[in-house]
């Protein structure tokens, strides 16, 4: 078996404790003990003295220390804390890998020749740790990261070659394998050593690949090379000013030469910039900050003009009464990269929505909030709901445009049958009929030459028997073939539905408030709807909000909703109507409460 590579690891013992005390405060010299799924993780070494021990249920742990104090486990409070001792280490070790928060690694090779030997490297790796991060920490050095990891715990260094002999006396729970080491002790195998001396071909046969890794582990060797951790590269560019910047002309050229260091910087990564963050402090210590987001990659040029966009905007903007004035001139200035990714380019759209125009109005509109706010321009996102007012959201220019409540695609309205609308309407070649278009054919524009038809199949084979379908109002009825075999493609998972959700066709305006209205039967009452979802009469007449009524030429519904009826401040109940007037108009109408309303206009 190849021999693992001489490891360096650093264990700091007890690191969820010693997490919580760095970020929540807790006080490590008391009994603390935190805990995951009810069970402790890790535990102080004053709570060990009074029998607390790791896998202990939280009454026993309690039971047996009744002052413990008890946090809860927070993976990301953990690596948090971690990042400071990490960057400690880099300072004495390059490579470093993170196994998990409270444990890294590093090749012992360089800094073992760098100051003359692995204890000393070791030495002065506890030193950094302790001086930068007041955090204690041990050493254990050995072939391979499991072996080093063993010996860390005793802070010893082990001999080169000599880490299957270290190992074959620990217990073979060290492997943390549950299911494989409760095997294992069932058939006799409690040491590392009993286990490494089984041969490797028959612990795969018998336990798999999982225990053919168990068993490299206890034989000394590594599963795999060490992935060393990259430090973070620091993109950010700083500047402090003798003189305050109380000037736009002044402030714009500082922020110009600040976004051109930026973009250089960026460019030495192979980097670019999407999201920019701008850092400002005053000369009495106020901060200020303004994220600023583009949908391409920011440019040195892009860089300092949104730079100064966003100084004009905090040093002349208040005075003209539309934003928080700053207490005084400012002192510093910081960019910071908040969005990064590779330059390899960005790809224009087909239809120039990355072109001129778009950069022209998206230069306008962040100008505009640079002055007024992020809040003065709002776009709509189209998201998830079961009617035309709660599916709109606005968010402001450059955020991201994602809805807040995902759903599928709207229904067609007659199952099996998809609706296409006709871009041109001229002739349109689909395919040529051939085994590429899949017997595909367009014959006619569905004018009166073809008597209104369009041709999408020949009926044969290739199209699944499908035939002529009419034409009219610039929309084509398309069947589609419910036994047409197709190629099977990995979807993602669908968006899950919204019951009560109107079919197809969206509503075109939807106004900011709905229209008070008034539905009326041939005799002239008011129509409603009963409790069994009945209507007290066929609608003949429409008026709306004290106009002239219009005959009503056709409807559907109702469609009942009855949303959040479990929050009596939230729960809203309805029925809801689709109108066709004599006008040609057609609204989509709700009954609450008794009060007909206009939601939405269909185009």
């Amino acid at each position: 078996m190849e021999s693992a590579v001489r490891t360096l690891l650093v264990w700091c013992p007890d690191w969820p404790v010693v997490a919580a005390e760095i970020v929540a405060g807790v006080i490590a010299s008391e009994p603390v003990a935190v805990f995951f799924g009810n069970r402790v993780l890790a535990c102080s070494d004053a709570a060990r003295r009074e029998g607390v021990r790791r896998g202990l249920r939280r009454r026993e742990a309690q039971g047996r220390c009744p002052q413990l104090v008890v946090v809860e486990h927070d993976p990301g409070r953990d690596a948090r804390a971690f990042e400071p001792v990490v960057a400690a280490v880099e300072e004495v070790v390059a490579g470093v890998e993170v196994l998990r928060p409270g444990v890294c690694a590093a090749a012992v090779r360089g800094p073992a020749r760098y100051f003359g030997g692995e204890e000393i490297a070791a030495e002065r790796i506890v030193e950094q740790v302790a001086l930068a991060c007041a955090v204690e920490c041990q050493i254990g050095i050995a072939d391979g990261a499991f072996a080093a990891g063993i010996a860390a715990r005793t802070g010893r260094i082990v001999e080169a070659g000599q880490s299957r002999e270290f190992l074959s006396s620990v217990p073979i729970g060290a492997l943390e394998e549950p299911v494989l080491t409760d095997l294992l002790k069932r058939l006799g195998v409690v040491t590392l050593g009993d286990f490494a001396a089984l041969p490797p071909g028959d612990v795969l046969t018998r336990f798999g690949f999982e225990g053919a890794l168990a068993h490299r582990l206890a034989s000394g060797g590594d599963t795999r090379p060490l992935a060393v951790r990259k430090p973070p590269p620091d993109l950010a560019v700083e500047e402090t000013y003798d003189e305050v910047l109380d000037r736009v002309d002044v402030a714009a050229f500082a922020g110009r030469v600040l976004a051109e260091r930026l973009h250089e910087r960026l460019a030495a990564h192979g980097l670019a910039c999407t999201r920019l963050g701008i850092e400002a402090v005053t000369a009495d210590g106020q901060e200020l900050f303004r994220v600023w987001r583009h949908d391409g990659m920011l440019s040195s040029a892009a860089i300092a003009e949104r730079v100064r966009w966003q100084l004009d905007g905090w040093l002349t903007g208040a005075r003209r009464g539309r934003m928080e004035q700053p207490t005084a001139g400012l002192v510093r200035l910081r960019l910071v990269p908040d969005g990064v990714l590779a330059h390899v380019g960005l790809q224009p759209g087909l239809w120039g929505e990355a072109g001129d125009g778009r950069e022209r109005a998206h230069r306008a509109f962040s100008r505009v909030q640079g002055l007024l706010g992020p809040e003065a321009v709002l776009t709509p996102v189209l998201g998830g709901g079961r009617s035309a007012d709660d599916q709109v959201r606005l968010v402001p220019w450059g955020d991201e445009r994602a809805p807040e409540r995902p759903s599928a695609e709207r229904a067609e309205p007659i199952p099996g049958i998809e609706t296409v609308p006709l871009l041109s309407p001229g002739l349109t070649l689909v395919g040529d009929g051939g085994p590429e278009t899949n017997g595909l054919t367009l014959v006619g524009d569905g004018g009166p030459a073809t008597n209104g038809l369009t041709l999408v199949g020949d009926g044969g084979p290739a199209t699944n028997g499908q035939m002529v379908i009419g034409r009219q109002e610039g929309f084509t009825m398309i069947e589609v073939g419910a036994a047409r075999k197709r190629r099977r493609v990995a979807r993602p998972a669908p968006l899950p539905p919204w019951p009560g959700r109107l079919p197809k066709p969206s509503p075109a305006v939807v106004p900011a408030h709905p229209l008070p209205a008034a539905v009326f039967d041939e005799a002239g009452d008011p129509v409603g709807v009963t409790a069994r979802l009945e209507l007290t009469g066929a609608p003949a007449t429409l008026r709306i909000d004290r106009r002239e009524p219009v005959a009503i030429t056709g409807w559907a519904g109702p469609w009942p909703v009855d949303e959040r009826w479990w929050a009596p401040g939230e729960a809203r109940r309805r029925a809801r109507f689709q109108m066709l007037l004599a006008d040609g108009r057609a609204l989509l109408l709700s009954l609450t409460g008794g009060h007909w309303l206009v939601e939405a206009f269909y185009d």
